[in-house]
């Protein structure tokens, strides 16, 4: 039997959270701010969450992560096997939840995925331009 964790492509241990985190690379917009970590151990990408107290109480923090989860399954089929994704929540992300629910967080969610480069088929990061 496989651990739940693995099984839903969740980081959990704070070593790999870690790992993706000084190793990594980020991108951030004002919502929100991604590392990507390539793990050749892991068929499938995998998710790990940071949303903090800075949010919002525990119902609007367990919302965030909801609508979180909810856009990474969404864009899981696109993106590249075998990655380590950690998103980190900013507090000005539980406004864009309450103004557009999913629909704001999957924009949010999806704009850093093509910054990073991390759909499959995507040869390098995009630049931003001047």
């Amino acid at each position: 039997m496989k651990p739940r964790s693995l099984s839903r492509g969740r980081l959990s241990r704070s070593a790999e959270f870690e790992r993706v985190y000084r190793q990594g690379r980020s991108t951030a917009n004002r919502h929100l701010v991604l590392y990507a970590f390539p793990n050749s151990a892991t068929g499938r990408p995998r998710l790990g969450l940071s949303v903090s107290r800075k949010v919002g109480g525990a119902v609007q923090r367990n919302r965030v992560k909801r609508l979180l989860r909810e856009a990474f399954a969404g864009a899981e089929a696109e993106l590249s096997p075998g990655q380590d994704i950690v998103v980190v929540a900013r507090p000005q992300v539980s406004e864009l939840a309450d103004r557009e629910g999913l629909a704001g967080i999957d924009a949010s969610l999806t704009e850093l995925i093509v910054r990073a480069g991390l759909r499959s088929g995507a040869a390098e990061p995009e630049q931003e331009r001047p």
